[in-house]
């Protein structure tokens, strides 16, 4: 055995890390050690590896995932970006739900005034996303979006319907609405139109309805209210729905208006 070697016990004091680490690094292919011991298993390290043993400490006191930090070490120059870009929509959600957050601290839970409406059936343009849970909802509704307006671009008044359901847990399928402008409709059935956007009739039904003035990622906040509405007279919540008043284009966000709509039935 060479002289230079460290055994793991003193190499983890020097690289900063615990024995179990290293152990767990050396399984990964991170961090190999410079010698083991065939007769009892022992590992051992050259001090020069102390760098590498800081430089793993320090990418995951970064939050850098395993993987991610094994191509950092390899010398791959774009291996971070990914990690970047995760970490600034994690810091916008924080922001956003900070922004909720504010909002019920400086007025309280949601309390909206609810009706009820009954409305028909609709001849509507529609595309669908899927998003992986809640935190994708927005990407997904935005990106239907794009796809409807697309299809529909010219055709006077933009209103959009968006329909969600009432579990948002695990893959949530989002569908965006718009009333189909004269001409566009093809028949009693769902037809394609371009672009994965369908013609078909978007269900009427009864709903509880409030509006709903602010950012859309607070729309939540009346959408609980509505929810809680229905859960106190017994009646099963079916869909959610969201009717964009405003055009956010021209629009401030905190003065944007939403109808929110809950789709029911009453209780067996």
């Amino acid at each position: 055995m060479d002289g230079d070697l460290l055994p793991i016990g003193q190499f983890a004091r020097l690289g900063r890390l615990s024995v179990k680490q290293l152990r767990h690094y050396d399984e990964l292919g991170l961090l190999v050690p410079a010698w083991v011991d065939p007769v009892t298993g022992y590992r051992y390290y050259r001090a020069s590896q102390a760098r590498v043993a800081l430089s793993i400490g320090l990418l995951r006191s970064l939050d850098v995932p395993l993987p991610v930090v094994g191509r950092v070490l390899e010398g791959d120059a774009g291996a971070l970006e990914d990690v970047r870009a995760g970490l600034e929509a994690e810091l916008a959600r924080r922001r956003r739900t900070l922004a909720s957050l504010e909002r019920v601290m400086a007025g309280g839970l949601p309390a909206p005034e609810v009706s009820v409406a009954r409305l028909p059936a609709r001849r509507v343009l529609v595309a669908r996303e899927v998003a992986g849970g809640p935190e994708g909802i927005g990407r997904a509704t935005s990106a239907a979006v794009a796809r409807v307006l697309a299809v529909s671009a010219g055709e006077g008044e933009v209103r959009l319907t968006g329909v969600f359901p009432v579990d948002l847990d695990g893959v949530v399928e989002v569908l965006v609405a718009r009333e189909v402008p004269g001409g566009a409709w093809r028949g009693g059935a769902a037809t394609e139109t371009g672009a994965g956007v369908l013609a078909e009739v978007l269900a009427g039904g009864v709903f509880a309805a409030a509006r709903h003035v602010g950012p859309y990622d607070q729309i939540p906040l009346t959408a609980s209210a509505v929810l809680a509405w229905c859960g106190e007279r017994r009646l099963v919540a079916l869909e959610v729905r969201e009717v964009y008043v405003s055009d956010p284009a021209v629009t401030a966000p905190d003065r944007l208006v939403t109808d929110v709509l809950v789709r029911f039935e009453a209780e067996e």
